[in-house]
């Protein structure tokens, strides 16, 4: 859109046919008499053919464009593609408008459907504005609702990008439960066969009623105030080849198995030196089965229930992380929302962030809009941890302070330049590559603080970068927090 790259208007093009295709458009309809000449005589017409470029990434930006007939579509060709695409289609209005900043062009714009635009040099904006105000207003107004649409987009490119944040690590987190679940079924299965097989071939046994009913309390008795496996892989391992050797010195077949789920039972020498002295060598082998798959079974069934409530967990604090099925404002704890936060970024900050806590248990509820509040969490802490690059320590601290709780996000890693600190609430500001975040995230932060009535500031330098969010108790005549 430099002006070198845009061309006189061709020959014939007449000023009144000119005319008759501006005021098809609505924002050049019903205009004083005079307006639409002066423009169209200062106007540029130029066409195009499907593949052509209307305007390239870089370009200087200094034209209004009309787009009188034809499509184009705009995408960003340099750098990464967020996938966001800008159509031109007949009788919109585009390119520089008053009051834009807008400096050059963010994209390339080729054509899809053959077609015209009219161009009005930038620089004359001054004099439109002296000399057709009404149409120079309808002109703002354009460049105001373009900066609406623009912030609707990017906020909800942001929000897709958090969603998209959590959803991938709520799905890893619910992965490794539920894997955990299914494998400890599909060995149950197989436990519970063996466990049939061993009873079938005891019942053939003669083993006296005090026999039986010691294997029984055995089982029932067993993980009762027990730990179910060893310490460390260290001791498990010389606990299996105790076990294991104990076996093969008694002609167990599959020792090395069977001692595997013993030692993950917790089973010790003790316990079999006394199942030794209670059964003869030929029934021995049978008991052991027998304890062995019962114990497992058990053990399977434990992680089965763990897991599952693992899933149930997480599905919890995903509800009311979003507050489903609740109202929008209510009095809520900030230690929940700030530990579901937590449960929703656990695939973010476990792998090489430890998350301190210093809570004030005795801050009473507050009012808000929970699933927004909970948003500041998320924001502040996923900031906290890219900051750090994954890897550092996070401290968060609440303090009731008379009439208001505060909340206070730490970290430890490289500080905020003072040179952009007054920046970073900015819309659109960011430190961050491209492609990699659209300067909104505490812009959206600062937006639900105020809306709470609240405030938030921050503190920075190397290795102690603090924002401190502060939220009232109390609420106002019309609903609103203050």
């Amino acid at each position: 859109m430099s002006s070198s790259s845009v061309p006189n208007m061709p020959a014939g093009e007449d000023i009144d046919n000119l005319i008759l295709d501006l005021v098809r458009i609505k924002t050049f309809q019903d205009l004083p008499e005079g307006d639409l000449p002066w423009i169209a005589s200062r106007m540029t017409v130029t066409s195009y053919d499907v593949g052509d470029i209307l305007f390239r990434e870089g370009d200087p930006v200094n034209h209004l464009l009309v787009a009188l007939s034809g499509e184009f579509v705009a995408r960003p060709e340099k750098g990464a593609d967020d996938g966001r695409r800008y159509f031109i289609h007949a009788g919109m209005i585009t390119g520089l408008l008053p009051y834009s900043r807008m400096k050059t062009a963010g994209s390339t714009a080729r054509a899809v459907e053959s077609g015209r635009v009219a161009f009005l040099p930038a620089s004359l904006f001054p004099e439109l504005q002296q000399r057709l105000p009404e149409f120079y207003a309808r002109l703002v107004t354009i460049m105001i609702e373009r900066a609406r649409e623009t912030t609707r987009d990017a906020q909800l490119l942001e929000k897709m990008a958090a969603l998209g944040k959590l959803s991938a690590g709520l799905a890893h987190e619910l992965n490794n439960p539920a894997a955990a679940a299914r494998r400890a079924a599909e060995n149950l299965k197989s436990c519970v066969e063996k466990s049939r097989d061993a009873h079938l071939r005891l019942d053939e046994r003669a083993l006296t009623t005090e026999q039986r009913v010691f294997l029984t309390r055995l089982e029932r008795d067993w993980f009762k105030g027990r730990t179910t496996v060893a310490s460390n892989s260290l001791e498990k391992a010389d606990l299996e080849d105790e076990i294991g050797s104990w076996l093969d010195d008694r002609n167990v077949p599959q020792s090395w198995e069977l001692a595997a789920d013993l030692a993950d039972a917790a089973c010790d020498r003790a316990t079999l030196d006394d199942l030794a002295s209670r059964f003869d060598p030929d029934v021995l082998v049978n008991v052991v089965e027998r304890l062995t798959a019962s114990f497992t079974i058990s053990r399977l069934a434990a992680e089965i229930e763990s897991s599952t409530s693992r899933i149930s967990e997480l599905i919890r604090a995903v509800k009311e992380y979003s507050y489903m099925d609740q109202s929008p404002q209510q009095e809520i704890d900030v230690h929940e929302g700030i530990e579901n936060t937590l449960i929703m970024l656990a695939g973010r900050l476990k792998s090489g962030i430890v998350v301190n806590r210093n809570y004030e248990r005795s801050i009473p509820k507050i009012p808000a809009y929970g699933s927004e509040l909970n948003q500041v969490w998320t924001n502040l802490l996923d900031n906290a941890s890219d900051a750090m690059n994954g890897k550092g320590q996070i401290w968060i601290r609440t303090v009731c302070e008379f009439n208001r709780v505060l909340v206070e996000v730490r970290d430890n890693g490289p500080g905020i330049p003072e040179n952009i600190k007054p920046r970073i609430f900015e819309p659109f500001f960011t430190t961050k590559g491209v492609g990699q975040g659209t300067g909104l995230g505490l812009d959206t932060v600062y937006r639900i603080v105020k809306k709470h009535s609240g405030e938030i500031i921050v503190e920075s330098k190397p290795g102690d970068t603090r924002f401190q969010v502060r939220l009232p108790f109390a609420k106002s005549s019309k609903g609103e927090t203050k």
